[in-house]
């Protein structure tokens, strides 16, 4: 097996045709994973040094990617990462061809024993209970001489879809069900327009991001200090168009006598969706429950639309477990030689 470290932007150029081909071929098969998505973050961010090791078979067939980074924290010490740790990333995963799993992942391993001289700690972050890198890769990296802690990270509910809206109802507890569908009745039944819509190819997306902005920063303080790095805007920007030509943005709009009252800026990708962040203007239509009622409408809509999974991402807010989600753990690993 061939391997080939990339220390410069360039990887991208050169892996472009082969990387979600790869993606689909591995069980890191997320929207995460993906060249458009990890080429967005790089280029937003920038944090350090590349570090991608591309390992081929024989016949020179691309049959896994490490994307990695050097960088260095405040203390001085060298740190290898994932492209896309941390925030804006809910998994990261080894990219690995599920039929070479068993040579790469030592080959991977003895490559970092090798190249310990570069960096003092290795952390590789948002890998999920299910992942390579959880299940996998730790006793790989031991056979090599680092110590490894895993630690939790956070949870991301999911659920499973069934077929029709009313099955998806009785997944729910009574309660809950019954709050479902009186929400959406009164929002229905008010004296006022209301519509929802997903952003598509005849809207102004550029427009229709300052929307989300807007309402992202009213929903939450948190948010608005998020948006208040200039990297993070300039990832979601650089990022909703190439999602919008890739097919995987489902941006939508919830409005009320055409204003909008809340936003879900989600991901449609393999037969799923993932909901990535959200925004609500709760002040002038907090009355009506409008982000539950948008969230329904998804939900709603991704049953119709065959989507087998409903995945709300990391963070364990109550509304996630109250629209049926169920914990999906996150975690980090750390590992050091000796």
């Amino acid at each position: 097996m061939n391997l080939v470290v990339y220390e410069d932007a360039a990887a991208f150029e050169v892996l472009r045709r082969e990387w979600n081909e790869l993606v689909r071929r591995s069980s890191a098969n997320t929207i995460f994973s993906t060249w458009e998505w990890m080429s967005t973050w790089w280029s937003a961010y920038q944090p350090g040094l590349l570090h991608i090791a591309a390992c081929r078979a024989e016949d020179e067939t691309l049959v896994a990617i490490a994307p990695w980074f050097l960088t260095e924290t405040e203390t001085g010490e060298q740190v290898l990462s994932t492209i896309g740790c941390k925030e804006v990333t809910d998994y990261l995963d080894l990219i690995v061809d599920t039929a070479y799993v068993d040579a790469v992942l030592p080959r991977l391993a003895a490559h970092l024993q090798e190249h310990t001289s570069r960096f003092d700690t290795v952390f590789f972050c948002n890998i999920a209970e299910d992942s390579l890198t959880y299940g996998q890769l730790p006793q790989h990296l031991e056979a090599q001489g680092f110590t490894i802690e895993l630690q939790p990270e956070d949870v991301c509910p999911v659920v499973s879809l069934p077929g029709d809206w009313q099955g998806y109802l009785t997944q729910l507890d009574k309660k809950q069900r019954h709050e479902v569908r009186r929400k959406m009745r009164r929002v229905l039944g008010q004296n006022t327009e209301v519509d929802w819509f997903i952003v598509d190819d005849t809207h102004d997306l550029e427009e229709e991001m300052e929307y989300f902005f807007k309402l992202m920063a009213m929903s939450d303080p948190d948010k608005a200090v998020f948006l208040q790095d200039e990297n993070n805007v300039r990832f979601f920007k650089n990022l909703a168009p190439i999602m919008l030509k890739a097919g995987w943005l489902q941006l939508n709009f919830l409005t009320v006598n055409g204003d909008r009252a809340a936003a879900y800026m989600n991901f449609d990708y393999e037969g799923a969706v993932l909901v990535y962040n959200s925004g609500l203007d709760q002040e002038t239509h907090g009355h009506l429950s409008p982000g539950i009622v948008l969230l329904a409408f998804n939900i709603q809509h991704a049953i119709e639309t065959g989507h087998h999974t409903f995945d709300f991402l990391q963070g364990d807010e109550e509304y996630k477990y109250r629209m049926g989600g169920k914990d999906r753990r996150v975690f980090n690993l750390e590992a050091r030689l000796g």
